[in-house]
């Protein structure tokens, strides 16, 4: 209870005694008053929104709440906070809904940052889910925004309020229009009539806010935001650095689209997509997102540990021997030890059945979670001043550097180096002499400190530590790692599961392992098959990239009804699509001929002309990917077409 007594909370309870008990205000705004109660009859808790008394006062805003009320009293859906009752007592006009004990999108955003790529994709889900089943039944919300999307604490389920109510009690801007002006459709802003797809436009303003934290459109009074919303078209969300796929953020611009016929044809059709979004994110083995976070990285307690069991004991052999002998110890520790942990790391996984084709795919899926958990909470418009000061950190650092380079060549030159004698060259020696300690000691702190700094502000940006440790794993060093871990004993693969393999990694891992089956003098005589296999692999991974996005772009051009304008794009698809089915082909013709070579229907020779056939089929998918760019910028000229009257 407050301290100071409102008098329309007492008002207000006097009129509702016997039926509900008022606890307290949970809020106030143009819509008026909600408050926290427990229905005294069924004893649970509820929230009551009160029309406020000055609009209520006006017989048709109070008739028109009421018949808006009730309309949508009769919604029933999962994310839809139902409305049990709608009243008009002792001269209070009010409704009664479920109290869901969470808090809105709006302080979601504001107490912990922008909400994660998957994150949000899942909450517009669910509120494209409700606007679809309210559109359904002739109901426009016409004030989606982050106050009325409420995630629940206990289930983290998103819920919709305020069904067609801003429009019933008139929530005006001053302007003669009805809403709230940054989330407001063109249409809207306007005073047009509005449908469903005004509620989309909305609802992308809101993903624009849960996303990136900041408004599509601001301005100093509402009229400015007005003919923004109408007149300027909202910057592109792949334009702020976010963290988001580009499926996502295609799908937030066109919701944000000023020509309705722009935006996605329906909520349903919305949320179709971004299901697509979240299913596309394939989920990957325990074991294989234990080896990217933390199994496949030599920076744990272990590694410190051996560290210093090497150095000690390079100590000791240095002590008990000669510094030379302590010196190789050192270098043959350091250099033996990563060696035989990586060996390990990789054999852990050969014996569960995974291959080293399988890391690449891991080592993305965490980086790109990283990416995910470092936006939380990411200062959009302070970025360019971030990137301004880590250039001149860097530059600190290459300076420090480079003058603790030129001191060691100067002191080296002055120990090694035979100077003539002359009265010059004793004065340079003498200032080197005198200075090299200091300027030494300076430099190698300062670029050490500046270097750490610099560092430390790009991993706020990106995982320097994952990206290290994706290039090791995917590189030589990772293919040999695997290489050896397959020929220790006890290194048999157990089954598992290759459901998280596209077709080509199944097929490029099943013939690798027929090929090292065989004898080793056949081996010899085939040549370097798995060299082959694995060129064929990277093209079929990089044209199913290239046709996932093309696919995109293609879906979304059909939805906006401007299909026609992306021919190119669809004959591009199709070519691409083509050259995937020779790839792939070609990848199960070498495996089913080492099956047949293994069963003695197929001889060496013959298997040697599928692998040169294979050859030409790889020299032509590179071909086609030299015109990789080409293709970039074909997917970037969709979101301008869309802008563009038709």
């Amino acid at each position: 209870m407050p301290e100071q007594l409102d008098p329309l909370f007492l008002d207000f309870q006097v009129a509702l005694a016997g039926r509900y008990s008022i606890d307290r205000e949970l809020g106030r705004g143009g819509m008026g008053v909600v408050y926290l109660a427990k229905e005294v009859h069924l004893d649970r808790l509820v929230a009551i929104k009160l029309l406020p008394p000055e609009r209520a006062a006006d017989p048709a805003l109070r008739e028109r709440f009421l018949r808006e009320a009730r309309l949508a009293a009769k919604l029933s859906h999962p994310n839809i906070i139902p409305i049990h009752a709608v009243e008009d007592t002792g001269g209070f006009v009010y409704y009664v809904m479920t109290f869901v004990d969470g808090e809105t999108l709006a302080q979601r955003v504001k107490k912990r940052g922008p909400l994660s790529s998957s994150e949000g994709v899942r909450v517009l889900r669910e509120v494209a889910w409700a606007l679809a089943s309210a559109h359904a039944q002739g109901l426009v919300h016409r004030d989606v925004k982050p106050d009325n999307i409420l995630l629940e604490m206990t289930t983290n389920r998103v819920l919709v309020a305020d069904f067609g109510i801003a429009a019933a009690v008139g929530d005006i801007d001053g302007d003669g229009v009805t809403g709230t002006p940054e989330f407001m459709s063109p249409e809207q802003a306007l005073g047009h009539e509005v449908d469903a797809r005004s509620d989309l436009y909305s609802l992308g303003a809101t993903a624009f806010y849960a996303f990136s934290g900041r408004l599509p459109f601001e301005g100093k009074t509402h009229t400015e935001v007005l003919a923004k919303q109408v007149t300027e078209p909202a910057p592109p969300l792949a334009s702020l650095g976010l963290s988001i796929t580009r499926k996502v953020a295609s799908l937030v611009d066109r919701c944000l689209a000023k020509d309705p016929a722009h935006r996605p044809a329906s909520a349903t059709a919305l949320a179709e997509q971004l299901g697509v979004a979240l299913e596309q994110r394939r989920e990957l083995p325990v074991a294989l997102r234990a080896f990217a976070k933390r199994n496949g990285r030599l920076d744990g307690g272990g590694t410190l540990l051996l560290s210093f069991g090497v150095l000690m004991s390079a100590i000791t052999v240095s002590s008990f021997v000669s510094g030379r002998a302590g010196f190789a110890a050192l270098a043959a520790g350091f250099t033996l030890f990563p060696i035989v942990g990586l060996v390990n790391a990789a054999r852990g996984l050969t014996k569960m059945g995974f291959a080293h084709m399988d890391i690449a795919p891991a080592f993305k899926a965490e980086s790109d979670t990283i990416r995910e958990e470092q936006a939380v909470g990411r200062d959009v418009t302070q970025l360019a001043t971030i990137l301004r000061l880590e250039r001149w950190l860097k530059i600190g650092t290459i300076a420090s550097f480079a003058v603790l380079g030129a001191t060691l060549s100067a002191g080296a030159i002055i120990s090694f180096v035979q100077i003539p004698y002359s009265p010059v060259a004793v004065l340079l020696v003498k200032f080197v002499q005198a200075w090299w300690s200091p300027v030494f000691a300076l430099s190698a702190m300062g670029g050490s400190a500046l270097g750490l700094t610099y560092l430390s502000f790009v991993q706020r940006r990106r995982d320097i530590d994952t990206g290290f440790w994706a290039r090791l794993w995917n590189g030589p060093i990772g293919r040999a790692a695997f290489a050896i871990a397959r020929r220790l004993p006890g290194s048999k693969p157990a089954g598992t599961s290759m459901t998280h393999r596209a077709t080509e990694l199944s097929l490029g891992m099943a013939a690798e392992q027929l090929f090292d089956s065989l004898p080793k003098a056949t081996r010899e005589e085939l040549g370097d098959i798995p060299a082959a296999l694995h060129r064929l692999q990277e093209n079929a991974q990089t044209l199913r990239h290239h046709l996932d996005e093309l696919n995109e772009v293609l879906a979304d051009a059909g939805e906006s009804g401007l299909a026609e304008s992306y021919e190119p794009v669809r004959v591009e698809r199709d070519a691409m699509q083509a050259r995937l089915g020779e790839a792939v082909g070609a990848l199960e013709t070498i495996r089913l001929n080492l099956l047949r070579l293994h069963a003695g229907s197929m001889t060496v020779e013959g298997l040697t002309t599928y692998i040169g056939l294979a050859a030409d089929v790889a020299a032509e998918v590179e071909r086609m990917l030299e015109a990789r760019d080409e293709v970039e910028r074909g997917l970037k000229f969709p979101r301008e077409i869309a802008l563009t009257p038709s």
